[in-house]
């Protein structure tokens, strides 16, 4: 096999702009051309590459480098897939990663692109001198976007082994390092009932009234829960709502989504012990993601050592940092038994998702010796 290896002038930027692109908008996702890219070049520096399938054309890769049965390896995680453009038309080619004004533009720039070409770069670089000890295992998944289905399924289906010493999960934090996240409870709630003529709707039963009345007592759920000192409050939120044929017809089915945010003073399964309680036997609700929160505590190694590379010290105004959206991390920090996992890299989180998506150049030149640093000096 011909395996790509990264020229001598190749940097950040560059890289970033080859992963942009791959439209990678999820669904459909299509990440198995992006994921053989990445996969190929880091088979050209001598990782050892496996591929995990999501769903069609929807790939996961595992590469491992210099892995010791003395320590855990450093796993660095990222998504392959992005959300849509959006409505709002675009001022740049979104795949074309054009470079102007200190930015790199494109989906998925900020989230997560950038970061997926920094943690390559530096996983490469980190062996041109002695080897990091544990070594290194990357997991860029497909499927994250949709409420991180990709890993929970990957996990689900054993397609991960061994143990780590520690995560670091690529998303946008501007290089400024978070110790945790609120986990999160996506729910489908469904409402049935009968159809009828709208000029005789005592013959039907409305389910769009249904799920009217349930969505009612969610705007008033009460959590019972105190502050959590890093996550706050937990929050809850109706996203979606659909239901009926058409303007002259008693609806027979209406569906809502429910977006609960949690945190570490809070229960998952006495959430929706409640939540059935106080909506009552109108509605049927599934369970789309049941996700925990991360949390690392400050006084970790691994912890201060991502401080002390980052160039902060304690105590120190904004830390510890959290962050109100949800992560693969939420799923690897469980199946690597609570270890240290940290949220760091070189997006800014307030252009996620955004129209005009953007990268700063700095921000991501920054990133790759920040990742390499921290790969590096991680000892026990």
């Amino acid at each position: 096999m011909a395996f790509t290896v990264l020229n001598a002038d190749t940097d950040v930027v560059s890289l970033t702009r080859k992963l942009l692109s791959f439209n990678t908008i999820s669904p459909p996702g299509n990440e198995s051309v992006i994921a053989g890219f990445v996969g190929d070049l880091l088979a050209g520096h001598e990782f050892d590459i496996e591929y995990k399938s999501f769903d069609a054309n929807r790939l996961h890769l595992i590469a491992e480098k210099g892995l010791s049965s003395k320590k855990a390896p450093i796993v660095l995680s990222g998504h392959f897939d992005t959300v849509p453009l959006g409505n709002k038309e675009w001022t740049v080619d979104p795949f074309a990663g054009e470079v102007k004004n200190g930015k790199i533009w494109g989906r998925g720039s900020s989230d997560m692109k950038g970061g997926l070409a920094a943690m390559i770069l530096a996983s490469i670089s980190a062996f041109a001198g002695a080897p990091p000890e544990g070594g290194i295992r990357i997991i860029f998944t497909a499927g994250e976007e949709m409420g991180c289905r990709g890993i929970t399924k990957l996990v689900d289906e054993k397609g991960l082994h061994g143990d780590a010493s520690a995560v670091i999960v690529g998303e946008p934090t501007a290089n400024l390092p978070a110790t945790g996240h609120k986990g999160a409870i996506y729910l489908k709630v469904v409402a049935h009932g009968k159809t009828a003529h709208s000029s005789m709707p005592e013959l039907g039963d409305n389910a769009i009234y249904k799920a009217a009345r349930s969505i009612n007592k969610i705007m008033d759920f009460r959590f019972d829960a105190d502050p959590d000192p890093l996550l706050g409050l937990p929050t809850v939120n109706v996203g979606m709502i659909s239901g009926g044929m058409n303007l002259n017809s008693v609806p027979d089915h209406a569906e809502f989504t429910i977006d609960f945010r949690t945190t570490t003073r809070v229960d998952h399964s006495k959430i929706l012990e409640k939540l059935t309680g106080e909506i009552g036997n109108e509605t049927e609700i599934e369970t789309l993601v049941d996700l925990k929160p991360v949390f690392t505590p400050e006084d970790v190694p691994f912890v201060k050592l991502v401080y002390k590379v980052c160039g902060i010290e304690k105590p120190a105004s904004g830390f510890p940092m959290a962050l109100p959206y949800l992560t693969d991390g939420a799923v690897l920090q469980r199946f690597y038994k609570g270890a240290p996992t940290i949220i760091l890299g070189p997006g800014l989180p307030e252009m996620a998702h955004q129209t005009d998506e953007y990268c700063l150049v700095k921000e991501l030149e920054k990133s790759v010796n920040i990742y390499k640093d921290i790969i590096i000096n991680w000892r026990n």
